[in-house]
């Protein structure tokens, strides 16, 4: 039975259709899923993180590879499906729950102590991809990758690098966290039902330390989220809108770090941020 036969029978046996409210589109390209799986390099020293695992699709090729596998779901309906479909998996655990109030900490500090490494793989819902994906980097857990399917538009923005035409603030919390890599592209025919956009495997290898160290990290994400928030207003007056301060300090200190007055915030370098964060910080600090 291939993935799309063993999708309607799990549909039509336990009468399911796909829940809109969560985002719900169920992958049936073995080829697609093989690739998930194998850009993840899952191995049986790994705890896995499947988020949103609905029928239990890539489910079933983790529990073959990996030591453990957790799966967070929400939607009540997906809980039967995947208890029956995988009870006899002795390394199969599942929760009840929104991931986004997962206490993941406690998680994976009780299953680290007999796996080595933990992994999140997920065909992530699209309408939560941002919220997930920040809270997983943002909580500085103890992962050592994360490997999640997400709307095209948005890969494009995770494994751009700062500066680059396609980038947003998620872009440089991405990229001081993780180094990102694009895996494969994932049409919308590979799914049931079809969504009415494209996707995209990407894969998040966690540093061991952020790219850049700056002397507040709350106040260097707010300047960022900040700069994105019109983006095509200049630097200089979105931090104004910010209130970082008054027009003849923020200019002062573009033109003490030698940026050019002028530039919007999506043209600059991670270390151009921290710069800018860190001349603030030290600025307030003084006074």
């Amino acid at each position: 039975m291939n993935l799309i036969e063993e999708t309607k029978f799990l549909m039509k046996k336990y009468q399911i259709t796909a829940n809109k409210n969560y985002g719900q589109n169920f992958l049936v390209d073995e080829n697609i899923v093989n690739s998930i799986v194998e850009s993840a390099k899952i191995t049986k020293d790994d705890v896995v993180i499947e988020i949103g695992p609905g029928l239990g699709t890539l489910t079933s090729y983790l529990v073959e590879k990996a030591g453990k596998v957790i799966c967070i779901e929400l939607d009540k309906k997906m809980l039967t499906i995947l208890e029956e479909r995988f009870a006899l998996y002795h390394n199969f655990e599942l929760i009840h729950d929104d991931i986004l109030k997962v206490d993941l900490h406690s998680l994976l500090e009780e299953n680290l102590k007999k796996y080595p490494s933990a992994k999140v793989v997920a065909n992530l819902p699209y309408y939560i991809t941002t919220p997930i994906i920040m809270k997983l980097l943002e909580e500085k857990l103890n992962l050592k990758s994360i490997t999640v399917m997400v709307q095209k538009e948005m890969a494009e923005r995770l494994v751009e690098k700062p500066g680059g035409k396609k980038c947003g603030s998620i872009t440089y919390g991405v990229y001081y966290y993780c180094t990102p890599k694009l895996v494969t592209a994932v049409p919308n025919t590979c799914f049931i039902p079809s969504p009415k956009v494209d996707s995209s495997v990407i894969h998040l290898e966690l540093l061991s330390s952020p790219r850049v160290s700056p002397l507040e990290e709350t106040l260097f994400f707010q300047i960022i989220k900040t700069a994105f928030l019109q983006k095509r207003k200049t630097l200089l007056n979105t931090l104004l809108i910010g209130n970082f301060g008054n027009r003849d300090f923020l200019e002062n200190m573009l033109s003490t770090l030698s940026i050019d007055l002028k530039i919007r915030g999506e043209k600059l370098s991670l270390e151009q941020f921290k710069a800018i964060s860190d001349y603030i910080y030290e600025k307030r600090n003084l006074d």
